[in-house]
């Protein structure tokens, strides 16, 4: 029940055994202050019944993860995304599903979403069923997060290698089973289709596929093997052009060298005659006298 500001009021108290956000209505009466302290409180780490689930758990979620990341920073478009970060609705019990994203809002670091703090809610949830609890995922998440007003929840299911989409039409409180098209399943949030390719998620746009993280972090150390190689061949050829300049110089320098060494010689020939002129002409001045 929810307190009008004029009726003095308990303070809330996260309950750590069960913490949850309080009811709208009562959010609605706190204080900045109270509700600061509030979310403060709601814990940030999930002491999980389920344990890790391995290598191949992580994978399948962290592929899309990177890729819808990598996608919307190249289209310029705000989208909040995080993976296993606990999300709390008004009075609800938290959960963390494997991917969540939350479309034009700021993408700074969370360590929670608390939906009556963010002024909104999640807009698709992703789940990877792998060694957890096939009811939770399956069943339980699916009334769950179309009555929590999540506009579209998928399900990977990792062991089977199949995939399940669900959507939340205007107005219904049930979702309904996206129909996959030619293998894959459009989703209206994400503006991408989402299909299986062996035991990977992919995103499509259009007929391309999205990168993931390796194929971003392939892509990124071939472009940057070709840049390196073409600083080395740009330095390469520019050490070549330095040596046929260096060289160039030096002929220029040793054909100074040979005109100047010429110009002696013929200053000498030129003196050489003029002094063998005088000494013919004095010596035929000497006959005539």
């Amino acid at each position: 029940m929810g307190y009008p500001p004029s009726v003095s009021r308990p303070p809330y108290v996260v309950d750590p055994e069960d913490p949850r956000a309080p009811s709208q209505e009562l959010w609605d009466v706190m204080s900045d202050e109270e509700r600061a302290r509030v979310v403060d409180a709601l814990p940030s780490e999930i002491e999980s019944a389920y344990p890790p689930e391995g290598d191949a758990h992580r994978k399948a979620k962290d592929g899309p993860l990177g890729a819808l990341d990598a996608y919307f920073r190249r289209i310029g478009r705000r989208v909040y995304l995080s993976s296993n970060l606990p999300v709390y609705y008004p009075g609800e019990r938290l959960f963390a599903p494997d991917l969540i994203a939350v479309l034009d809002v700021e993408p700074h670091e969370r360590d929670r979403w608390v939906t009556s703090h963010e002024r909104r809610g999640l807009d698709l949830a992703l789940e990877v069923l792998y060694r957890g609890d096939d009811r939770k995922d399956l069943q339980r998440n699916v009334e769950r997060f179309a009555r929590l007003g999540i506009a579209e929840y998928f399900i990977y299911d990792r062991k089977r290698g199949r995939l399940q989409g669900y959507v939340l039409e205007e107005g219904d409180t049930l979702y309904s089973r996206i129909v996959p098209q030619q293998g894959r399943w459009p989703s209206r949030v994400l503006g991408l289709e989402v299909t299986l390719e062996g035991d990977r998620l992919r995103l499509y746009s259009g007929t391309a596929a999205v990168p993931d993280l390796e194929e971003l972090a392939t892509r990124g150390e071939r472009l940057l093997g070709d840049a390196i190689a073409r600083v080395e061949e740009a330095e390469k050829r520019a050490e070549q052009e330095a040596q046929r300049a260096e060289q160039e110089a030096r002929r220029a320098e040793q054909e100074a060298q040979r005109a100047e060494q010429e110009a002696q010689r013929a200053e000498q020939e030129a003196r050489r005659a003029d002094r063998a002129e005088r000494e013919l002409a004095a010596l035929r001045a000497d006959r005539q006298s």
